[in-house]
């Protein structure tokens, strides 16, 4: 089972390569620079991804897969 999870890992790597035409280096220091954060106070909490660049934009497009949204939760007291 190693082996093939393994396997599949090295092969989602290099189909991401191929798509984008970018190394794995260099499309996971792009996307690894999206964070998410919380924001609470006296008036609630927001939960929150920092802005995309056009770089991960053009990543996430490249590979058919939908980006994370701006916000993800606004809990308002």
């Amino acid at each position: 089972a190693h082996v093939l999870i393994c396997w599949l890992a090295l092969l989602l790597v290099r189909v991401a390569e191929r798509a984008t035409g970018e190394t794995w280096r260099n499309i996971n220091r792009q996307l690894g620079r999206i964070s998410q954060v919380t924001l609470a106070g006296p008036a609630g909490t927001v939960v929150q991804t920092t802005p995309l660049r056009p770089e991960h934009k053009a990543i996430y497009q490249a590979l058919s897969v939908q980006p994370p949204a701006r916000v993800t939760t606004f809990d308002p007291r």
